[in-house]
């Protein structure tokens, strides 16, 4: 018997691993991924530390008093500038769940709202994203499978919604919807709904989805094996299940960060506008348009959710560039204009 050890044959990784493995290896995606992991976890913490800190972020409290160093203090000071008219709300105590980053001009915690604020604002943009994605893989699939009249119309109707551009779409959608809702035979939401804000952003950024799709699915149509399986008659919403839609899971994939980092750009800008998010509810964007009037004697109330939604959109698009890297380095999706 021979004493010649045998070479067991290496277990090969499949492309999911090494895509995970190669994204796992990129340190400026990974630290992306944790500051917005960070971020979600403190916005998900907004029921606990209101109730923590005993404030209410949405009612207005302009009264209240709260003890520093054992002395009483009032949420809302008067003003010791010019004839010493009117109030200015409490600065920063940095003391957490007692007005941390102080107040805003009706006596609210910023700390809570902002943390209430992303919540919200997280919500939205992962809801659109989600909207967005399931339409527009949808139409691109169906245009880019089934071709002639159907391509055609579908085409078209994504070249009406790219003629306009993003905010103006989506400002304009805003403002008619804002006053009544929408109402649709048996769907009826209310204009104070956060899905208003979901469902006009999700609209606006179909096309950007749809075209890349359609795209690839036009280069899959013709691939060997789905003219094989056409050949043998298989039914064509097998093949869009079985063989298309697998092939561009990646690119999907890809799309999740980018488009959330971009969905929240926009409820961010519409909710400044008080066309997005309705009180009492709040958002990043709205807790701007809060602290916009008082820049001057209370900045943090402004600047704070104004970090939050650049550092937030940052880490999503360092950690979607990672994401694409790693499952498709040759991809080069792209959510603008041509």
């Amino acid at each position: 018997m021979s004493n010649q050890a045998v070479a067991m044959p290496r277990k090969t990784r499949g492309p999911w691993a090494v895509a995970f493995a190669k994204l796992a290896r990129d340190r400026a995606a990974m630290a992306s991924l944790a500051v917005f992991l960070l971020i979600v976890l403190a916005c998900l913490s907004a029921p606990l530390y209101a109730k923590w800190a005993g404030v209410d972020p949405f009612a207005s409290t302009l009264d209240a008093v709260i003890q520093i160093d054992g002395a009483d203090v009032p949420v809302m000071e008067q003003s010791t500038e010019g004839l010493g008219l009117g109030y200015t709300p409490l600065g920063p105590t940095w003391r957490l769940g007692n007005y941390f980053l102080g107040a805003d001009s009706q006596g609210r915690d910023v700390m809570a709202r902002m943390l209430y604020g992303g919540l919200s604002s997280l919500l939205i943009s992962g809801a659109a994203t989600i909207f967005t994605l399931i339409i527009g893989t949808a139409a691109g699939l169906i245009a880019g499978y089934f071709g002639g009249i159907t391509d055609t119309v579908l085409s078209r109707l994504l070249d009406v919604l790219w003629a306009f551009p993003i905010y103006l779409l989506a400002i304009s959608l805003s403002i008619v919807t804002i006053a009544q809702g929408i109402r649709i035979g048996p769907i009826d939401i209310e204009s104070g709904s956060l899905w208003l804000p979901v469902i006009i952003i999700g609209i606006v950024y179909v096309p950007y989805v749809a075209r890349p799709i359609r795209g690839q699915v036009l280069s899959l149509r013709h691939s060997e094996f789905v003219l094989a399986a056409i050949n043998l008659g298989v039914p064509g919403w097998r093949i869009l299940w079985r063989d298309i839609l697998p092939n561009i899971t990646t690119t999907l994939i890809v799309f999740v960060p980018l488009m959330m980092a971009l969905n929240m750009l926009t409820e961010s800008a519409l909710s400044f506008l008080s066309i997005g998010v309705q009180p009492p509810a709040a958002s990043w964007g709205t807790i701007i348009q809060d602290g916009q009037a008082l820049l001057y004697t209370r900045p943090l109330v402004a600047l704070v959710p104004g970090l939050a939604i650049a550092v937030s959109v940052m880490a999503l698009n360092v950690f979607g560039d990672g994401l694409r890297d790693a499952l498709d380095p040759r991809s080069k999706v792209r959510l603008g204009r041509d």
